[in-house]
């Protein structure tokens, strides 16, 4: 199909506002890198973060990936980094990472050592341990929405601040790691950082993104979970309100989500707050201000 030059003086002059805007929008989603303000703590072990220096030049963001899964990469003071979660069930040893480049795969070698965490044994009544059906099957519903949200990968940049938002004030009650027996039975490890506070006490978003899911589940109780983009996620539950956001709402880092509350599975009022990489869980203090 071939345009006159009147005709095309018209399509011009009808989208010369429209097109800007489109190109724009690609350029932020798709060309730009995220410009990291802050870097988190490389720390390879189990449950931490291969911070991984890249050689790849020019503003395009590379495409890394870790076990098959792609990773999350920033560019700080001119310079590419793959921040790789590394899961709580790896073993110590060495490990690649992958930069596709046109010429190929090119390995990035790295060494997780191991980290033994804290171990908490507990004798309580075997009600609070063990399900009945019916809560059972509640799980099993609930549990494909929180991890479909927290385990996804989207090719969208989001700017990062210079400071991660710590999500709410209080003492950390429980860190990331802890392993609890229950009469002799041990559990996962502790996903999380617990932060005790108050009930009502705000909850705010540690960064930009976008919500990927809110509900009141079994366990987790009121929730919400942040979407940063390229496989970096953010969860807070046990929240006794949550703001009126819904699926696909952007905040913004320091933007209230809800409420300090003691909601789902607990015994008293905190925040559990949950920081995934590439499908990883990874220990949150990683990425506050030491």
């Amino acid at each position: 199909m071939s345009l006159s030059s009147s005709g095309f003086y018209l399509f011009a002059s009808r989208y010369r506002l429209l097109i800007p805007a489109v190109i724009i929008v690609f350029s932020l989603l798709f060309s730009s890198g995220a410009h990291a303000g802050f870097i988190p703590e490389d720390s390879r072990v189990p449950g931490g973060v291969a911070v991984i220096k890249l050689p790849q030049k020019g503003d395009a963001p590379p495409h890394v990936f870790f076990q098959k899964k792609r990773v999350f990469t920033a560019k700080k003071d001119d310079t590419w980094y793959a921040w790789v979660g590394l899961p709580l069930s790896l073993k110590a040893g060495q490990y690649q990472a992958f930069w596709r480049t046109k010429d190929g795969d090119k390995p990035l070698d790295f060494k997780v050592t191991d980290k033994k965490y804290q171990e908490q044994r507990l004798t309580v009544k075997n009600k609070h341990v063990n399900l009945s059906t019916e809560q059972l099957q509640r799980v099993w519903r609930e549990t494909p929405e929180i991890r479909g949200a927290m385990d996804t990968f989207k090719p969208v940049i989001h700017p990062l601040p210079d400071v991660l938002v710590q999500p709410t004030e209080g003492r950390i009650s429980s860190s990331f790691g802890l392993r609890r027996v229950f009469n002799g039975k041990p559990r996962k490890p502790h996903s999380g950082m617990d932060i005790a506070a108050s009930t009502g006490t705000p909850v705010l978003s540690a960064l930009n993104g976008k919500v990927a899911a809110i509900g009141d589940y079994y366990f987790n109780g009121k929730t919400v979970i942040v979407d940063h983009g390229q496989g970096l996620t953010t969860l807070y539950c046990h929240l006794s309100e949550t703001e009126a956001l819904k699926v696909g709402d952007t905040v913004s880092a320091g933007d209230k989500l809800g409420e300090v509350g003691a909601t789902g599975r607990v015994t008293g009022p905190h925040l559990h707050w949950t920081v995934t990489l590439n499908g990883a869980r990874v220990d949150p203090a990683l990425f506050l201000e030491q």
